[in-house]
């Protein structure tokens, strides 16, 4: 492939779709090499039970009667419209993130997908893509430095955002960064946005509620683990909890 020197934006556009084109190829020929998993380790156990009660009175007293309110007002497809555009604009996520583990069907799939969807599924309020047989394949950099074989590190409960490991909770702030979120205007706006898409995913999680058992934080460590480990390695857990 040749370049040629850039006078103009138009000449740049052409060199940057260039660059792009070459990655996706490249994803083609890309070894099968296995991303790290997670570890389960957790040695600051005592420490991530006190940020885990301090999260978990957060949610009791302020986060779970605002979702309760809001379910009890939006009726389920109004709510499920909400997910589609939220996770439509997932896609962009998606996207740079295949493209950085070189996986080029994965990120021509979030690009077709998010196009898609926001045109013909109405701003991506219907999920079109999904019929037509382009399924969605989640990516975030916690992943993509796992498939870059950066070691998961232990587990860690952050505050507000909930259980990680340490290589996913450092991948949350290059995500953010390529999230259509972060450019809303005013930053009144912003914030109604990030809202409205955390108070409807707690929403749709108020009925899983009945399905933790025992001792809250093991159950909840655990079953994040374990299923952080199998999207990174497709390995299912060895029991059942």
């Amino acid at each position: 492939m040749t370049f040629i020197p850039c006078s103009d934006n138009r000449c740049m556009l052409s060199r940057i779709l260039q660059l792009l084109t070459a990655v996706l190829l490249t994803g083609f020929i890309s070894s099968s090499h296995a991303a790290k998993g997670v570890s389960f380790d957790d040695p600051w156990e005592n420490v991530n039970r006190s940020v885990f009660g301090f999260n978990d009175w957060i949610d009791t007293h302020a986060l779970k009667p605002v979702a309760k309110g809001y379910d009890t007002i939006t009726p389920k497809p109004v709510q499920q419209l909400v997910s589609n555009f939220f996770s439509n604009l997932g896609e962009i996520r998606n996207a740079a993130n295949s493209l950085l583990q070189l996986k080029a069907g994965d990120t021509l799939a979030a690009i077709g997908r998010f196009g898609i969807n926001s045109t013909i599924g109405m701003l991506g309020l219907l999920d079109v893509a999904s019929p037509l047989g382009i399924e969605k394949r989640y990516q975030d950099f916690g992943l993509t430095l796992a498939r870059w074989d950066v070691p998961s590190g232990p587990f860690v409960v952050v505050p507000l955002l909930g259980p990680r490991t340490v290589r996913s909770g450092v991948g949350i702030i290059p995500d953010s960064l390529v999230s259509p979120k972060q450019v809303v205007e005013p930053e009144s706006d912003r914030l109604f946005v990030h809202g409205l898409d955390i108070v409807n995913t707690r929403a749709a999680l108020l009925s899983s509620e009945e399905l933790i058992v025992g001792d809250r934080y093991s159950f909840i460590r655990d079953a994040y683990l374990q299923r952080r480990n199998y999207i990174i390695t497709g390995e299912l857990p060895d029991d059942d909890f």
